[in-house]
């Protein structure tokens, strides 16, 4: 077995938005963030390609980790619409469990599960594609994770909201054979 990439994927730190219980918009880190970069920044391999995506929480998490990433569009956070900045208890009840259980849905106006899916899909084959084989790490988003932790379990969608991906926390893929696999 050859293999062609692997990637460590790398969850952006704390922010008030997250700590508040709000939609994510454009807002930085907060000093526990900053702090929990600190803690695990001297783990991180710097002799890697590089990539963010282009939020301020992410390029700052990666900044604090030390590395000079690539801004990458495709890694950019889910689109939550309307809701963006908002309190999850701001938002009507019932369109948060239309949010939660119908995948294809986007009752807030941005980006359905479904489609954040097929975006990271798309710009995990274009890393398998590029040869020769590099290892990379990305400073991403929790839902950027979950997507691609989906896409290499072969899982449905419905799945998306099962797994909980911490603030700075590592996961790593690996491309081999034509498929991704998840190492835990």
């Amino acid at each position: 077995m050859t293999e062609v990439v692997r990637l460590t994927l790398v969850s952006h730190a704390m922010t008030d938005a997250m700590a508040a219980g709000r939609f994510p918009g454009d807002e930085p880190l907060n000093g526990v963030g900053r702090r929990q970069v600190e803690a695990i920044a001297a783990q991180i391999n710097r002799d890697v390609r590089q990539l963010t995506g282009p939020e301020r929480r992410a390029r700052q998490t990666a900044r604090l980790l030390g590395l000079h990433p690539t801004t990458e569009p495709l890694l950019a956070d889910l689109d939550c619409g309307r809701w963006r900045g908002q309190a999850l208890e701001a938002v009507h009840p019932a369109d948060i469990e239309a949010w939660l259980t119908e995948p294809r849905g986007a009752p807030h106006g941005g980006e359905s599960i479904v489609d954040m899916i097929e975006r990271v899909a798309r710009w995990l084959e274009s890393l398998a594609k590029t040869p020769p084989a590099t290892p990379t790490v990305a400073v991403t988003h929790p839902a950027v994770i979950r997507s691609a932790i989906l896409l290499a379990l072969d899982s449905p969608p419905k799945s998306f909201w099962r797994i909980d991906v911490a603030p700075v926390s590592r996961t790593v893929v690996h491309f081999r054979n034509g498929r991704w696999t998840l190492r835990l």
